[in-house]
């Protein structure tokens, strides 16, 4: 018989399965909907960012933009950066996890979805920030160095 093989701990996953999503979610790099595809690439290179998530004036989240395709899409299309509107070049297909999932539910999207970082949103589609991989990966090490029973030898 094996005895390596680590066995569940019913109390740390029913924790990380009851854990809310918007407990480990961290800043957001945004632009606004309402600018044009130049005034976005400044922002973005300004912030030293390559994508960012796209929201309307109420905070809703449109979709994500990429610098790289901007530049592919307006400019090799002839479109004028300066007049065309960011809101144009979003893709809207992204994957998200609402504020009030579990931290497991929103890994299993992102295992799913076979992305490393989704956006957090309300129920209204209101961004409220990101996840990602990283941080629900400390989380459960946060959790378990909490663990009781790895304190009874101190």
């Amino acid at each position: 018989m094996n005895t390596s093989i680590t066995k569940p701990n019913p109390t740390r996953d029913a924790s990380l399965d009851a854990r809310p999503v918007k407990d480990i979610i961290g800043p957001v790099k945004t632009v606004l909907g309402k600018v044009s595809v130049q005034a976005a690439l400044d922002e973005m290179q300004a912030r030293g960012i390559d994508s960012a998530l796209v929201t309307d004036q109420r905070g809703e989240l449109l979709g994500t933009v990429s610098s790289n395709e901007m530049n592919r899409k307006v400019g090799g299309l002839g479109h004028d950066p300066k007049t065309e509107p960011v809101e144009t070049q979003v893709e809207k297909n992204n994957v998200n996890c609402f504020e009030d999932q579990t931290v497991a539910e929103a890994e299993q999207i992102m295992l799913d979805a076979k992305v490393a970082e989704v956006s957090v949103v309300t129920r209204e589609k209101l961004l409220v920030g990101t996840t990602n991989l990283e941080a629900i990966a400390r989380d459960n090490d946060g959790e378990r160095k909490k663990e009781p029973h790895d304190l009874e030898n101190y």
